[in-house]
This record gives structure tokens, sequence and C-alpha cells, in this order.
């Protein structure tokens, strides 16, 4: 190969290495910051089987615990069936950003306004994954039959009732987890059954939790919609699920449209989907 023709060959190469490289750290500091800022998508179950960029995946639902009986030396003993089955949930949430940065092209945009329009990025997306798997809960969990407003005197009694419900589904308290709204959570902290653990400290900042009710964690939000009437939601990491990828990874790309002059853009789209797989196993406390 000709020197000149090797230097270009080589040159492009580079560039295309370090475009890959800016890519997968691009991407990588968005969603560091998309896990910071959301707090439900990390309670779901996050088990799957497939591409979700392919538009759908397997995830595995849990019918029954494994059989265990006593082994007999001299028969052995009898095979059982599993009973864990999959169903399909499509990836059907495609949330993108597309952030013009006007007077520099992709090459010269100073690292400080990219982390910035990252960071945004990043925040903005936690945001309206919280939302979007907030409003699925409460359109496919099950409304309980108490329908009375909740009072200081009765809120905790009412979350211990539904826990007990469904531990009889099979549910194990740490599987499960309690979102309330700002207005449940001012009720509960004038309960005086409501004790906090003392070790919570750093937690609370790290992963939104904000105490603990018959071996929950609790979680407050401003995500439940007023028009719902929810006062709590008692979810759970096994029927709840969530899987999420990118489709474009983050990276500033130079505006060639014909349209736009010295301007470059932070980009990326990511795919998600979200399911309830047995809807009895969410529980929604409302009022009438």
């Amino acid at each position: 190969m000709h020197y000149k023709n090797f230097m270009k060959y080589k040159l492009t190469m580079d560039l295309q290495l370090f475009a890959h490289a800016a890519q997968e750290r691009y991407s990588d500091l968005v969603l560091a910051k998309l896990r910071k800022t959301t707090i439900f998508s990390s309670l779901f179950n996050t088990r799957y089987e497939g591409t979700p960029t392919a538009g759908a995946v397997k995830v595995p639902v849990r019918d029954t615990e494994v059989k265990v009986g006593d082994y007999d030396k001299s028969a052995g003993g009898s095979l059982s069936d599993g009973t864990t089955t999959y169903q399909t949930m499509n990836i059907d949430k495609d949330k993108y950003v597309n952030e013009l940065i006007d007077g520099f092209d992709a090459a010269s945009v100073p690292d400080n306004l990219v982390a910035d329009r990252l960071d945004s990025a990043g925040y903005a997306m936690g945001v309206s994954f919280d939302t979007d798997l907030i409003t699925l809960l409460t359109t496919k969990g099950t409304a309980s039959s108490n329908t009375t407003a909740l009072t200081k005197d009765t809120i905790y009694s009412s979350i211990v009732g539904e826990v007990a419900k469904l531990k009889k589904q099979g549910l194990k308290p740490d599987e499960m987890w309690l979102a309330v709204t700002n207005e449940t959570y001012a009720l509960l902290l004038t309960s005086p059954e409501f004790i906090k653990a003392s070790d919570l400290g750093d937690n609370v900042v790290q992963n939104g939790r904000v105490g603990r009710i018959a071996g929950l964690n609790v979680y407050e939000t401003n995500n439940i919609a007023d028009t719902t009437k929810v006062e709590y939601i008692i979810g759970n990491r096994i029927f709840c699920h969530f899987v999420d990828e990118w489709m474009v990874p983050v990276t500033v790309n130079d505006l060639k449209d014909g349209k736009h002059i010295g301007a470059s853009a932070v980009q990326g789209r990511r795919v998600y989907g979200m399911m309830v797989s047995r809807p009895t196993t969410v529980t929604l406390k409302k009022h009438a």
C-alpha cells in the first residue's frame, strides 16, 4: 500500500476508533445518571431472554417453587416438572435525545458542555422511565377492597394487612416494595408505628428509600397522578418486568442536514419494555 494511502487509511481507522470509544463513554455516562435518577426500574424484574433491540423478549414467570422431597437411598427420588413459563414482552417504548449544540462541531465541543448535556439527558430519561413504570402499575395492578381514605391511625395497619395478603400468593417481603404518594408519606411521618431505620443515612440519597414497613422498603414518588386516587402501591421484583437497551448509543454528531452550520448535537435512542405478568401481585390502595 502506498504510504499516503496507508496514512489516510490509518487516520480513518483512528477516527472510527475514537468515535466508538467516545460513543461508549458518553452512553455509560448517560446510563449512570439515568440509573441514579430512576428509582423503580431497579425494583423490577430485569431478567429476560432475547435481544431487546429486536422488538420483543421472553421473560421468565415463576408459577410455583421447586418441589423438595425426602430422598430414599434405595428408591431415589421422583422427578418433578418445572413450572417456570416464558411470556413475550414487547419492547415498545422508544426514547431519544437530540440536543442542539450551536457554534461547535463535534470535534470542538468543550468537555464541560458535553458533560452538562449528557447529565441532563440521563436525568430526563430517568424521570421518564419512572413516570411510565408508575403509570403501568396504576393501570395493571389490582385495587384493594378497602377504599376508605387513609389516616395516620389506619395507614400502618392497612399496609401490613395488604402485605399479608400478598404473602399468601407466595411473595416474600424482600421481593416486595412500597411506593407512596407525597401525601401518603406525610401521613406515615405522623403515624406512631412508622419507625424509620436508623442506618438509612446515605442510602436515602443513593436509592430513594425513605423507610421500611413490614419488611418492605418504602419509596416516595410524585409520579402517581391524583386522578387515579391511588394512595400507595405494593409492587414486586418477581412479576413486574422491565428491560431496556440502547438502540443507538449516545454520541455527539455533526449536523450536516443542509440547515445547520457549525453545529452539532447530542443524539441517542434507548428502547424499553415493561409488563406486569401477574396483576394480582400488585396492590393498589385507592380512596373512594
